[in-house]
């Protein structure tokens, strides 16, 4: 077994390797000086299988580019086989025509990665689980629960908790949760009257003088999180927080969050933080590195991965 890393994640690609106590494949990913990109692998892969990690996060494009000359560059290299590793799967909120003449622009990406040269793929919490269907060669989609339900435990142990769902497409994902924690369930009903803004309507359930936790897979301007916290605190919740397994965070989402009424907000280093991340007051990041890396080897040894969330 081989890891390979790009550059989109590189702390988190470490931490898999120092978990599985396997050196980084030796590896060259580069840009030309009209950026074009280009790698060379610094090893043998003849016959071995290889474990590309690359979220497809920010810049997108070039990340997502970075991950198919990888593949591409892997496969030439006869490889025997070839799983990428993509904590983050961007492109995931395209899943669906959402109007006339739109893309679905989650289908291409699978047909991309797929053509490029992998032979399975590895991620984490699928904005749509559907999306594992894109796909022609198998995915493994993973889950982070375990930790952040480990992290709830640990933090607010013994208080009268609420899952709270900030939508009704998010229930699945809470419940689970809630399941987990042995807590009731709470869901927010809002209204999205275009694409980056968000309007609260009602709250189903229970929240009063209770400790509120909102859920979610994606946080990206923030707005439905902030949103969702003071209609919590506006409705009687003792506290706000939020976990989410995806901190995209873009443009002015750390301030949105910092001058929210969320005590904080975690997530998982699925995406590399950001310096504004980094010396946030009220955001906090977990490592899923040792869940992948248990997954990874599950792979490669060819035992259950659906085990690790029983």
């Amino acid at each position: 077994m081989k890891i390979l890393a790009c550059n989109s994640n590189r702390p988190l690609a470490e931490a898999i390797s120092a978990y599985l106590n396997l050196p980084l494949t030796k590896a060259s990913v580069r840009r030309f000086s009209d950026m074009e990109i280009f790698v060379e692998i610094q090893e043998n892969v003849r016959g071995e299988d290889v474990f590309v990690i690359q979220s497809t996060s920010y810049p997108a494009n070039d990340n997502l580019m970075e991950l198919l000359v990888a593949l591409d560059a892997l496969r030439r290299g006869s490889a025997r086989r070839i799983t990428a590793v993509i904590p983050y799967f961007g492109y995931a909120r395209q899943d669906r025509k959402s109007g006339p003449r739109t893309p679905i622009s989650a289908k291409l990406v699978a047909n991309l990665i797929t053509t490029a040269g992998a032979d399975r793929v590895l991620t984490m919490d699928l904005h749509a689980g559907q999306i594992q269907g894109f796909f022609d060669i198998p995915v493994d989609n993973l889950f982070a629960a375990p930790v952040l339900t480990k992290d709830i435990a640990d933090t607010m142990n013994g208080e009268d908790l609420v899952i709270v769902s900030p939508d009704v497409g998010g229930v699945v994902r809470a419940r689970s949760l809630a399941k987990r924690l042995n807590a009731d369930l709470a869901i927010i009903d809002k209204r999205r009257e275009q694409a980056g803004v968000s309007e609260v309507m009602n709250i189903i359930g229970e929240i009063d003088g209770r400790r509120c936790i909102l859920i979610d897979d994606i946080v990206d301007s923030a707005g439905t999180l902030c949103n969702a916290s003071v209609a919590l605190k506006a409705k009687g919740a003792s506290s706000v927080s939020s976990y989410v397994t995806h901190g995209v965070l873009s443009g002015g989402a750390v301030a949105r969050v910092s001058s929210s009424p969320m005590e904080n907000l975690v997530i998982t280093d699925s995406i590399q933080a950001t310096e504004a991340v980094r010396v946030s007051h009220n955001i906090k990041q977990l490592t899923i590195a040792p869940l992948i890396a248990e997954a990874i080897s599950r792979i490669s040894d060819e035992s259950s991965v659906s085990s690790l969330f029983v």
